[in-house]
């Protein structure tokens, strides 16, 4: 009992923090409480779309409503036509138009006990486990056909030469994504994907692989800078997106692409918060589905702007992902620049080319930039 009227008091502080109703101080230690927990922040949001929702529906069953009234007057005046309904077809008519109404009523209601019930069940107490998840991605599949098409090529090689002059290929153990910044060869990602690492690799969209090598990583920010050093790549010309240097808004639609497959994902979702875990600065939190192998991908906005790298999730709560903040690496470049002047003319993007285009032409212009990272 004591558990139901903790989870109705935390929905009666939501919805009264949401339609305005607290005193000052009540709204700061509520807003203070959100920059702390995750769960509470999470719920606000979730709580606010929901109501967003139920009003549009309102005012469009408002509408509706209107309309049959405009067309019944009408209809009386003479002004249109319209088949007169009597006796039980009335019946019939008033019947239909009720069932639709209270299926849709009773759909509602449903939604809504079912997201409020995992809204509280995400809020509520768990076992102390680890409760962050780095977004790498072990290569297990990619291994397998690894082993295949080494097993191929021993066999031919066996045909031609003999087994001491056999290079041995190389096996990646781990993944995630990374992003152009420079088209001369530069990409972003996580330190966790290439942490150890005495190979990397980068896979574009066509499966092609180039080595790479680490030229900047900061564990704490959880950043990484790789250059490509395979003579086969060929420069890029210069990335379409914006490296933003501010957040984006609260519930503003952001989207990422990534490798948790072997081929590129597309993802999307809103900010959910404009701090990282337990209030964590340098990073945001975003309300969108990602999976190991997402690590190190772009987070951008609706104007084609990169606003985070995505880095963790919350491993007992669906959906609680978190980013770095795109600033920073406008910090890495500086601290690069300053240790090695070759660095000195790369320059990041301020301004987004594809700002003007809708999601589906943006990512065609984005996904050539977003690469695949191997490490072992």
């Amino acid at each position: 009992m004591n558990e139901n009227n903790n989870d109705i008091m935390i929905l009666d502080a939501v919805e009264r923090y949401i339609r305005g109703e607290m005193n000052p101080d009540e709204r700061l230690h509520f807003e203070n409480l959100r920059k702390t927990n995750s769960e509470i922040d999470q719920l606000v949001v979730e709580h606010t779309l929901f109501l967003q929702q139920m009003n549009r529906f309102g005012e469009w069953k408002k509408f509706q409503s209107t309309l049959q009234d405009v067309h019944t007057d009408l209809a009386q005046q003479g002004k249109i036509y319209a088949d007169k309904l009597k006796g039980k077809a009335k019946l019939v008519y008033f019947w239909n138009r009720s069932k639709r109404v209270t299926a849709i009523a009773a759909s509602i209601a449903g939604i809504t006990a079912l997201t409020i019930s995992a809204l509280i069940w995400s809020i509520s107490p768990k076992n102390n486990v680890q409760q962050l998840q780095a977004l790498s991605r072990d290569l297990r599949e990619m291994k397998k056909e690894q082993q295949y098409q080494k097993s191929v090529v021993t066999n031919l090689q066996d045909q031609i030469a003999p087994t001491q002059s056999r290079p041995t290929p190389k096996v990646y153990k781990s993944g995630g994504t990374g992003f152009i910044i420079d088209g001369k060869g530069l990409l972003v990602t996580n330190a966790h994907v290439v942490k150890n690492a005495q190979n990397i690799a980068v896979q574009n969209r066509n499966g092609v692989n180039y080595s790479a090598a680490l030229v900047y990583s900061d564990t704490e920010k959880d950043l990484a800078i790789l250059r490509i050093d395979d003579p086969n790549f060929k420069p890029m010309a210069p990335p379409p997106y914006a490296i933003s240097k501010s957040p984006t808004d609260l519930a503003e639609p952001i989207y990422t692409l990534g490798y948790p497959r072997d081929e590129i994902v597309y993802g999307q979702g809103y900010l959910s918060a404009k701090t990282g875990y337990n209030g964590d600065t340098l990073s945001c939190q975003l309300s969108i589905l990602a999976n190991p192998g997402n690590s190190g991908g772009p987070v951008l906005n609706q104007s084609g702007e990169v606003v985070g790298i995505l880095s963790t999730r919350e491993a007992e709560s669906v959906g609680v992902v978190f980013a770095l903040q795109s600033k920073h690496i406008y910090k890495a470049l500086n601290d690069m620049k300053a240790k090695d002047s070759s660095y000195q003319r790369v320059r990041l993007s301020s301004k987004s080319s594809i700002s003007y285009l809708d999601r589906t032409l943006q990512v065609k212009k984005i996904e050539d930039y977003v690469f695949m990272v191997k490490a072992n």
